[in-house]
């Protein structure tokens, strides 16, 4: 997309965005082209074409979660602020395109939503030593829905959170992959979402208590993470499990918008047929 909103067709130089085409310099490939007016326009398929449009990253090779990353979220869910970063993982094939169904799990009753700023990483990071650094390697950011069964991440989770986190459909991405060169450090962007219309989260990335170069160089004294992958750096306030609002239902509409990053739509339904 350049700076009017003209999409563009980057299949000449790639089939699809994954990680060994982020580490190559992929993004600066397609800014070179755009540059030289080698792409051809396209129109959005996300506007009523009714062409699919996937994830804005081939399937991560891991989906790193960041939880309890807003102190008022915390609050909501009767926690303390952590110290350090409270980490989970949601399975890798949780991730669908941002206008994708989103399937409730049989018999679920407590499936929430959480809008999140996401970022993907663009080079190795290993034993990192600085926030620069750190920043180096985002590749850029994107939307997340980090949606949530919660009886099954709370009430029946053995301890863990995964359970909750991990049924199909349960990670909608997208719609843009917008470069580290165009958003900065990721702080400063209000996120938004709504059910049905109705507003439910409003905060801005300035409030995450752990920013997002500071969570890439934290995780990487205990992981190594690799191009592709994806991180989802905590969800603001304003969710079901707060009380405030009842969980999602069949029929329900979620959608949700991250500044300069686009916004998603998903049809919430229950069943087992995508």
């Amino acid at each position: 997309m350049d700076d009017r909103g003209q999409l563009f067709d980057i299949s000449t130089i790639t089939d699809d965005i994954t990680g060994s085409f982020l580490e190559r310099g992929g993004i600066e490939q397609v800014q070179i082209a755009l540059d030289q007016g080698g792409l051809t326009a396209i129109d959005d398929p996300g506007d009523g074409t009714g062409q699919r449009i996937g994830a804005p990253i081939a399937r991560p090779g891991a989906v790193v979660c960041v939880g309890m990353n807003y102190a008022a979220h915390a609050a909501e869910s009767g926690a303390e602020p952590p110290t350090e970063p409270v980490i989970f993982f949601k399975h890798p094939n949780t991730v669908v395109g941002p206008y994708d169904t989103v399937l409730l799990p049989p018999g679920s009753v407590k499936t929430d939503w959480e809008v999140e700023l996401g970022l993907v990483i663009g080079r190795r990071a290993r034993y990192l030593q600085s926030h620069a650094e750190a920043l180096a390697s985002i590749a850029g950011f994107t939307i997340s829905n980090d949606v949530s069964e919660r009886e099954y991440q709370l009430e029946i989770s053995g301890g863990q959170w995964s359970k909750g986190k991990c049924a199909e459909t349960f990670n909608p991405l997208g719609p843009w992959l917008v470069p580290t060169a165009e958003v900065g450090d990721g702080s400063g962007l209000r996120l938004a979402s709504a059910v049905n219309g109705e507003p439910r989260q409003d905060s801005t990335t300035s409030d995450l208590i752990f920013a997002c170069a500071d969570i890439v160089l934290r995780l990487s004294q205990y992981m190594v993470l690799e191009p592709g992958d994806l991180i989802n750096t905590g969800t603001p306030e304003g969710v079901a499990l707060s009380g405030r609002f009842p969980y999602l239902s069949d029929g329900d509409e979620y959608t949700s918008t991250i500044t300069g990053l686009g916004a998603q739509r998903q049809l919430i339904r229950q069943g087992t047929t995508l």
